[in-house]
């Protein structure tokens, strides 16, 4: 019998249960030699030490420790990294390339919550489903079959900022509605905006056009704060924002100013600072709705991080090529 290549869990060792339930687990162990007792959440750890020398693979995932140089030099057979989570520049030094790795991520697995998520809050947003909440509860009553103008999901306008994986996600989800989908991504063309099925828009273009406006970018130095008070400004009044991106993408200070005035609306599942302190006035503001960053995989759908690393796994000790293999020519770029 051929040996099995080593392997060695990179993660949390809380989370390894949730990403690699038994029957994953047992998938992993018939191809390589892993211990699910030893997990690394220090590469120092002398355990993690020994088994790191004859690694060919990391099977990484959240809690994973940052693997740069001296990790890679301690790692000589290393030949792989498959990441049950989303980006991976977080526990990986620019360079990896050049030793010739092979790089996978999940960011498409986990794209999919959070693309479900959001047009969750758009169709809740087009309702007014926030506000009339708020209204209700206050009033304990209201009048059965009256016709609220204003609001509605039939033609309504969505602005997409970020033609990113969770954006793209968006637009296929967003097809069966009544829509009319913009939008703002400088490295999408005319073409390529058409295939996708939307119109392409400046930014200011979009921010001013948008009933609802969904913040998808990455997260890089040159598009923090992309979202501030002149861009919030453009919103027509009755807008709603919705970030389940990064929280560093808009201007929190400025968010709070504009939303404090009642003329739009937001809807929040990141923030910056997160979590956002304690006496910030968006905790209590009517038409704010903050929930605690679960738009990303949560629960059940942390299974499906590790199903995409298992089949890639299985993909790399087939030869065959990897369906979520990270470019690097896009390293910086990713989020």
């Amino acid at each position: 019998m051929p040996r099995r290549p080593q392997a060695l869990f990179a993660m949390s060792a809380e989370t390894l249960p949730s990403v690699y339930p038994p029957d994953l687990l047992d998938r992993i162990r018939a191809r390589v030699d892993i211990d699910p007792t030893l997990t690394a959440e220090d590469f120092g750890d002398p355990r993690v030490r020994r088994v790191l020398a004859e690694a060919e693979i990391l099977l990484t995932g959240w809690g994973c420790p940052y693997i740069d140089a001296p990790v890679l030099e301690a790692a000589p057979r290393l030949r792989a990294v498959l990441h049950a989570a989303g980006s991976v520049k977080g526990i990986l030094a620019p360079g990896w390339w050049e030793r010739g790795l092979i790089v996978s991520s999940a960011a498409t697995a986990n794209a999919l919550p959070v693309a479900e998520y959001t047009l969750g809050m758009i169709l809740l947003a087009g309702k007014d489903a926030f506000a009339a909440r708020e209204r209700y509860r206050a009033r304990r009553t209201f009048t059965t079959g009256e016709i609220q103008p204003g609001i509605g999901n039939f033609g309504r306008r969505v602005g997409i900022i970020g033609a990113s994986r969770i954006g793209r996600r968006l637009i296929e989800l967003l097809r069966p509605f009544d829509f009319q989908v913009m939008l703002a991504d400088p490295h999408v063309g005319e073409d390529e905006a058409a295939a996708l099925g939307v119109r392409p828009l400046p930014l200011d273009q979009l921010m001013g056009a948008g009933d609802i406006v969904t913040v998808h970018a990455p997260a890089l130095p040159e598009t923090r704060h992309m979202i501030g008070r002149h861009e919030l400004a453009l919103m027509p009044d009755g807008a709603v924002l919705i970030n389940t991106a990064r929280g560093s993408l808009v201007d929190t200070d400025a968010l709070a100013e504009e939303v404090r005035t009642g003329r739009i609306s937001a809807v929040l599942d990141v923030t910056d600072p997160e979590p956002l302190p304690a006496d910030s006035p968006l905790f209590g503001l009517p038409n704010v709705f903050l929930t605690p960053h679960l738009a990303g995989s949560q629960g059940n759908e942390v299974r499906r991080l590790g199903l995409s690393a298992a089949d890639e796994l299985e993909r790399l000790l087939t030869g065959r090529p990897l369906v979520h293999q990270v470019d690097p020519t896009a390293f910086e770029r990713i989020a």
